[in-house]
């Protein structure tokens, strides 16, 4: 990964584009009025440019540029305000007040929408292992603003964590989260999602295993959810009971904590 600046920039732009780099740990480069497709071929690396306005980064292989907005939480949140359905809400069962943890951020939709659900007293923690997608999701959800206070409420509300699902949740204590989630990122999800093919670049491509889905158990005291492809395996290799939706081709799968 290398940064830069936007093509029009200034003094404070640059002084913010080195502060990203140094926290990142990787090179700055000055833009020097070349293009993003330029400095790609110079440096045969991904591109992260800090804009006035936001951060984007550009996967070397052309794909297009990937940067946090939240489009589809906010068609989303207007239909829940509005009392209609949401199958992650229905599927989750969250409530005011709940506790959540999201494993698998990603463009963050999924914690914005549970966010806006628990509110203030309720709590979001979602966990991104790659660095450079941290990077983009926390600074966007804390600084992204829409025209509806409590979205905007909602999303800096989440809290973001630069960790990988597996080490969190061998060292969470038990019992500590209403629902853990997960939304694993899969090739069949990349291939037939248009709003994430940006994350072709950057995804984990994380893989459930029998560990993992008994320390999720530990860790939830209501359920575990997982959305996944209607063609996957793991809803019954793990006993997830599964919410089918006609039309969709990914549902959503749940395991009912004993005791909840």
């Amino acid at each position: 990964m290398i940064v830069t600046t936007a093509g029009r920039t200034n003094d404070g732009m640059v002084k913010l584009a080195k502060n990203v780099a140094a926290e990142l740990a990787v090179p700055f480069l000055r833009r020097n009025k070349q293009s993003i497709h330029k400095l790609q071929e110079q440096t045969e690396d991904d591109i992260l440019v800090v804009g006035k306005n936001r951060i984007e980064i550009h996967p070397r292989d052309g794909d297009n540029p990937l940067f946090f907005h939240p489009n589809s939480a906010m068609f989303r949140m207007k239909r829940i305000i509005k009392g209609e359905h949401d199958p992650f809400i229905q599927a989750s069962g969250l409530a005011n007040g709940n506790t959540i943890l999201d494993c698998t951020l990603g463009l963050g939709s999924d914690s914005i929408v549970a966010s806006l659900v628990v509110g203030e007293t309720g709590k979001v923690v979602s966990l991104e292992g790659n660095k450079y997608l941290y990077y983009l999701l926390k600074g966007g959800l804390k600084s992204w603003e829409t025209v509806y206070s409590v979205m905007n409420e909602a999303m800096a509300r989440i809290e973001v964590q630069h960790v990988k699902f597996e080490r969190f949740l061998a060292s969470c204590p038990t019992n500590s989260f209403d629902v853990v989630y997960f939304d694993p990122m899969f090739e069949e999800t990349i291939e037939e999602s248009e709003g994430i093919k940006g994350l072709r670049n950057f995804a984990i491509y994380s893989t459930l295993t029998p560990e993992v889905i008994e320390a999720a158990k530990r860790v939830a005291r209501q359920k575990v959810v997982l959305k996944d492809h209607w063609k996957s395996e793991q809803f019954e290799r793990y006993g997830f009971t599964v919410f089918k939706r006609k039309t969709a081709k990914f549902h959503f799968g749940v395991i009912e904590i004993e005791g909840s």
